[in-house]
């Protein structure tokens, strides 16, 4: 059944796969809007970033929205060590043709919740829980509404990558993903426990640049990134992970991920543990347990499957980029 979904992202490169394999895949889902929050970096530059990868994408009938410039009550932390200055370093996009969208990102996924069918719209978050804490706490009435809040985000089981105990995600804004993991809404989280079992070869992007000759954005994107992870975490044959795409990947091909129901909860104490994601992973008698199990965790991939969907979708993007072929993944198509 074709999903209409809400993306929130801070684009960054691995959110920039993550948007051309959703924008790539429109039997298997409707992008109802596309909103930009601070993160990577700065908001008014990841909403230039998401402007020019739906512009590189084509789909340029795609609108986008500008969301919450800082967390709900911190100072921004912003990650530009990884993903460059602009957040999307590599190749040099052009300046973008389309514009964003007036209203506001958070006004947008209010009224979107309220006037699509109850349980239709599913909530997709690539970045910081901001603009989807702030939405929440704004209008507790739309929680109900949603039909899943698919997120990339968390640690626990490897720990952080932005602090020994915390996912850069959560990290951002802990009480905004306080706020979410709290509100009931049906949630399925894709930590660094799984995003850590998908990789992006260099085989890959071999293959991409292969489809057609010349300037070769979309490999460029990953070439940066994949750089970048091995100056950070040393050499890989196995390539870089690619976080953010295992929650489109999952809207797609659900069951190329294994998902167990768990208790979780976000650390927000001043602490040093603040920002993390608690998973509660003790077994319990069922007769006494009253835990709520209010996480759908992510805790195994089917590589396999999952890098064949991703490379098909970059291999979408570049012949999208060349030639303006038809405007959806082939699938099996992965050369």
């Amino acid at each position: 059944m074709r999903r209409k979904i809400i993306i929130d992202t801070d684009p960054g490169q691995d959110d920039a796969v993550a948007i051309l394999l959703a924008l790539g895949s429109p039997a298997e889902l409707e992008i109802v809007g596309i909103v930009a929050v601070a993160g990577n970096v700065g908001l008014a530059q990841n909403a230039k970033n998401a402007l020019k990868i739906v512009e590189l994408s084509g789909k340029t009938d795609t609108p986008v929205y500008a969301g919450c410039e800082r967390p709900m009550r911190r100072k921004l932390v912003t990650a530009e060590q990884v993903h460059g200055k602009t957040g999307l370093d590599g190749p040099d996009l052009p300046e973008p043709k389309i514009k964003l969208r007036e209203q506001h990102g958070v006004d947008f996924i209010i009224e979107t919740l309220r006037r699509e069918p109850e349980g239709s719209v599913t909530l997709c978050t690539l970045g910081p829980l901001t603009n989807i804490g702030l939405a929440f706490q704004k209008a507790p009435d739309i929680v109900a509404r949603v039909r899943e809040l698919v997120m990339m985000g968390g640690g626990f089981f490897e720990g952080g990558n932005i602090t020994p105990a915390a996912e850069f995600n959560i990290y951002v804004d802990p009480e905004a993903a306080d706020i979410v993991f709290r509100s009931g809404v049906k949630l399925v989280m894709f930590g660094l426990n799984v995003t850590h079992q998908t990789r992006l070869a260099a085989t890959a992007l071999d293959t991409v640049r292969a489809v057609q000759p010349g300037a070769s954005p979309v490999a460029d994107i990953m070439q940066f990134y994949c750089n970048t992870y091995h100056a950070f975490a040393g050499a890989d044959p196995r390539g870089a992970p690619l976080h953010d795409p295992c929650a489109i990947a999952y809207l797609i091909e659900p069951a190329i991920f294994s998902i167990e129901q768990r208790p979780g909860d976000v650390v927000v104490a001043d602490s040093e543990s603040y920002g993390q994601t608690l998973i509660d992973l003790r077994p319990q008698d069922p007769a006494h347990d009253t835990r709520i199990r209010n996480v759908g965790l992510a805790v195994a991939a089917d590589t396999e499957r999952f890098d064949s969907l991703v490379t098909r979708a970059l291999i979408w993007a570049a012949r999208r980029y060349a030639t303006k072929p038809p405007t959806a993944l082939t699938p099996g198509a992965a050369s």
